[in-house]
């Protein structure tokens, strides 16, 4: 039986759900997209969101897949899996062959990843104004802050941004938007410089213009990597001044500032700061939690953790994005084999053990501290990093301060930062203010000893 490639696809993903428990099936099925499907020869295409899907689906639930499909339609099929990332290279580069719909103009490709929105950009203290900049610059593109200048280290966010603008201003004008890396760039420009055909040289130099000049916006990522090529360097710069001196708006992100790219020409470095640099932080511990609580809803297990299990996350990632992700993906995949009726601190522990365990997160760890001190006095731990004043809260709150400082090797912004973003001088303030009171306090010894032996 042939069924209607979208009847087959909504019928299998509906019959594997009622095969597969819900865990499993949230984690490894409900993210697939069907990329194609070839009735004729029995062919299907499936694609997924990372590797972990792949060659988790190809080595665990290929058979029953099959089986389902089997099941359906009568036929067996050949079953095979792309990557999203890839599938988008693909289409673009075969025309959109997947019949999707196309842009206005058939030739152009924005290269923009449509995932990428100020929707779903979590907001903190530590990206707020580049967030706010972004949005000035899209919607009043060429007109305020050109260059805009995205700088910071990998994995906080500097590409979202710049897909995001790029997103909104096709959704709300006709200008043209490229995006591109500047890896891309140089390739294009030395590809004109190594043809040996005067006539294939003169072919490839029109169309690198038409390509980065004749567009109303520019978004260009990690422009650090032009850094020892010289000839593309020239070849942005005057790229860089057709487009400002029309008006057109540039986006350029780097790991670094405009003058801490002393390796790049200075006219170009002094070009970047016409605009507005801005850079975006390694997020604070509040806003690591609600990336923790975004990332998750889209796997659908946000209602399985509870908060010690984000607060572990968040304590122990705190270097980038990239790195909650991998934590999450981790602790997905792990749910999605064992499937427990619960999921406990002692769970995500073990399932993130050897992951955390090289990064951030050890037994000395200011949230271990801090969960030692909430269980001390009755109270949460949300409790000591949230903004209460009352007396059996900053007291308790004080001590955990002054415990963090003493038992770990953190520094006082890092302790601050732990505790709900305060400033380094609040921490400063709870070490003496506990120092103080131990010189006339013996009882507060005897609680600081008990909370010791328990951490």
């Amino acid at each position: 039986m042939i069924l209607d490639k979208t009847d087959l696809w909504s019928n299998l993903l509906s019959l594997l759900q009622k095969k597969i428990n819900p865990i499993t099936f949230n984690t490894w099925f409900k993210p697939l997209k069907l990329y194609s499907i070839d009735n004729k020869n029995c062919k299907i295409v499936i694609q997924v969101p990372m590797s972990v899907h792949k060659k988790m689906l190809e080595t665990t639930w290929y058979q029953i897949i099959e089986d389902t499909l089997l099941e359906i339609s009568g036929s067996t099929y050949d079953i095979s899996f792309i990557l999203e990332e890839y599938s988008n290279e693909e289409a673009n580069s075969n025309g959109n062959e997947t019949g999707a719909s196309v842009d206005k103009d058939e030739e152009f490709v924005t290269n923009l990843k449509k995932e990428f929105t100020f929707e779903n950009f979590v907001t903190g203290d530590t990206n707020k104004f580049a967030k706010t900049a972004a949005i000035a610059v899209a919607q009043a593109p060429g007109k305020i802050y050109n260059p805009l200048f995205i700088y910071g280290k990998s994995g906080l966010g500097k590409t979202h941004l710049m897909h995001a603008i790029g997103n909104y201003i096709v959704e709300h004008t006709d200008l043209k938007v490229l995006y591109t890396t500047s890896d891309s760039f140089k390739d294009d420009y030395t590809s004109i410089a190594t043809t040996m055909r005067q006539d294939e040289r003169s072919d490839r130099a029109e169309k690198f213009r038409n390509k980065y000049r004749d567009v109303d916006v520019l978004l260009i990522d990690d422009i650090q990597f032009l850094v020892g090529a010289e000839k593309t360097q020239q070849g942005f710069f005057h790229t860089f001044n057709e487009l400002h001196s029309k008006n057109k708006q540039i986006i350029i992100t780097s790991d670094r500032s405009p003058d801490d790219l002393k390796l790049l020409e200075e006219r170009l470095r002094s070009r970047f700061a016409w605009g507005l640099p801005v850079d975006i932080y390694p997020p604070d511990y509040e806003l690591r939690c609600r990336i923790v609580k975004d990332k998750i809803k889209y796997l659908n297990i946000a209602n399985m953790l509870p908060e010690e299990v984000i607060n572990y996350i968040a304590n122990s990632c705190d270097t980038d994005v990239r790195e909650i992700e991998g934590a999450i993906n981790r602790l997905s995949a792990y749910i999605a084999v064992y499937a427990p009726t619960e999921i406990t601190l002692d769970f995500a522990m073990e399932a993130l053990g050897d992951y955390v365990n090289n990064n951030i997160y050890s037994m000395s760890d200011i949230s271990v501290v801090q969960k030692a001190v909430a269980d001390y006095y009755g109270i949460s731990v949300e409790a000591l990093k949230g903004k209460k004043k009352s007396k059996n809260i900053a007291y308790p709150r004080q001590l955990a301060m002054y415990l963090a400082r003493l038992l770990t090797n953190e520094s006082f912004p890092r302790i601050g930062l732990e505790f709900g973003g305060r400033d380094h001088s609040t921490v400063i303030h709870a070490v003496d203010k506990i120092e103080s009171d131990l010189k006339d306090n013996k009882a507060l010894n005897e609680i600081i000893n008990e909370i010791k032996a328990k951490i």
